[in-house]
């Protein structure tokens, strides 16, 4: 008995040493210097995925800490976040969705807080933070997340039938001839097996194009064009068939399954221009838009937008158009005598046509505020080169699609998204028509990708970047300008001055 018992007691001594071998034996991440992030990393570069995803996360953690927001945010961004454990991947959340709301990469905010419809193990608190980044992600981006998007009945499939339905007579059909002409001629530029049909829209009614949609055995419909007719559809649970409405619904959000929306929306250029004046840095604005209904839409789209990052508007002028430029600047910039009072206004917002945007900047030099930074939308450029009309517009900054200031987007038409197709329409089209010629382009490419809902996401279209929502709304993130010498130029060095705020 003695000596079992002796030999009991010398095998647990000897297992109690080897665990604590085991427990002493400091890790790959112990072994280095614990504010050193680059040794780090590159120790994930040898070790197995599932501990390299742990070691880059503490590496961020600490470049985070450091004040290396960027690097940080880097590093957060290339981590399969499915390697980590539980604990591990709450961390990561929290930690990736913090640098990229400071970094204003609202999508990143969104991929981050996934892991809220993971049911994961949390602290109360750290599930409320993460839902709070998620609301103003989904804000940030116009996502009220109402439906999941998928095309299950196309994935995999290549799109071949195409139906288009659009007016042929009425109010819209000066439009829908644009788009259709568009269409056709990308169509033949790009060649390929797709067969695009056109049924008018004006003749029929919405479950009436459906019918002859699958009579002629279409896998997916584009169009209606009519803003009403996109609205009857969001509110339905589905439609009948994978649709490309070339409209925006007058809803909050789209909720009928597979409806996709994707127009040239002016509100989504008031958003952006928001969202970039708070980049460079401004925080109280003052902003000019007509006075009419699409005036007031834009204009509370700006509103909304600059609010929600937490600027102030010190004016807001609801202009006449045909009335004195004089009086509506006078209100704009607080004009005493003959001397604008800047002390509350850091920059201005525009929305105007150009005859009456181009008499805006020599207003303003008359009233003593010739540096005040203006935010304009595309609607001050008609899309041609006029150097003496738009000497007025000097230093204005303004988005417009990439077919329309190639030279400032990419660096020349060569570069353009679907060039080919832009010299052919670019020699025969009207300029004030060319924006609807980039959309009925954009609306092809976008079609013949539903069967892979992914390259949806992050399209380089003509009418600008593309990204998909996760209620079927496609918007467009379009590239700067600055008039210079009456040229829309390269902004080369942006006046970024991002707050950490």
């Amino acid at each position: 008995m003695k000596q079992s018992l002796r030999g009991l007691l010398a095998a647990a001594l000897v297992a109690f040493l080897v665990a604590g071998c085991a427990m002493q034996s400091p890790s790959v991440v112990d072994r280095v210097p614990v504010e050193d992030p680059g040794q780090l990393l590159n120790q994930a570069e040898q070790q197995a995925p599932e501990q390299a995803a742990k070691t880059r996360l503490e590496a961020a953690n600490i470049l985070a800490r450091q004040g290396e927001r960027d690097r940080a945010f880097e590093t957060a961004d290339g981590i399969d976040e499915s390697l980590l454990s539980e604990p591990d991947r709450v961390r990561w959340a929290l930690l990736f969705s913090e640098l990229a709301r400071a970094l204003d990469e609202p999508r990143a905010v969104l991929r981050a807080t996934q892991v809220l419809d993971d049911e994961l193990p949390m602290q109360a608190s750290q599930q409320e933070r993460l839902a709070e980044r998620q609301r103003w992600a989904r804000e940030a981006l116009d996502q009220p997340g109402a439906v999941t998007v998928a095309l299950p009945e196309l994935e995999g499939q290549a799109i071949r039938r195409i139906v288009v339905a659009l007016p042929e007579s009425g109010p819209l059909s000066s439009v829908a001839n644009t788009i259709a002409t568009a269409m056709r001629q990308h169509h033949d530029v790009k060649g390929g097996n797709t067969e695009l049909s056109f049924l008018d829209a004006s003749r029929y009614s919405l479950d009436e194009l459906y019918d002859r949609a699958q009579q002629m055995n279409a896998q997916l419909m584009i169009g209606p064009l009519d803003k009403s007719q996109v609205t009857q559809l969001e509110q339905r649970d589905s439609v009948p068939l994978p649709t490309l409405a070339l409209n925006y619904g007058s809803g909050d959000n789209n909720q009928a399954q597979r409806l996709f929306q994707y127009g040239l929306s002016a509100e989504d250029e008031a958003r952006q221009a928001a969202r970039r004046a708070w980049q460079d840095g401004h925080r109280q604005m003052s902003m000019m838009v007509p006075d009419n209904d699409w005036g007031r839409r834009v204009g509370e789209a700006f509103w909304n937008e600059w609010h929600s990052q937490g600027g102030e508007v010190a004016n807001a002028v609801r202009y006449n158009p045909d009335s004195s430029v004089s009086n509506a600047v006078q209100t704009a910039l607080n004009v005493s005598g003959e001397r604008a009072r800047l002390s509350n206004i850091d920059a201005l917002f525009l929305l105007a046509l150009p005859e009456y945007a181009r008499q805006v900047p020599p207003t303003m030099d008359y009233y003593y505020a010739p540096d005040l930074p203006i935010y304009a939308t595309s609607h001050l450029h008609e899309g041609r080169l006029q150097t003496r009309l738009d000497q007025d517009l000097n230093d204005v900054m303004f988005m417009d699609i990439p077919w329309q200031i190639p030279d400032a987007a990419v660096g020349g038409e060569e570069a353009l998204p679907f060039a080919s197709t832009y010299q052919s329409l670019r020699d025969e089209s009207d300029a004030s028509m060319f924006r609807l010629m980039a959309m009925g382009v954009d609306a092809y490419e976008l079609a013949i990708r539903f069967s892979n809902l992914n390259e949806l996401n992050g399209l380089n279209g003509s009418t600008g970047m593309l990204y998909l929502n996760d209620d079927g709304r496609i918007y467009r993130e379009l590239p700067w300008a600055k008039f210079q010498n009456g040229v829309p130029s390269p902004i080369l060095i942006p006046n970024r001055n991002v707050s950490d705020e």
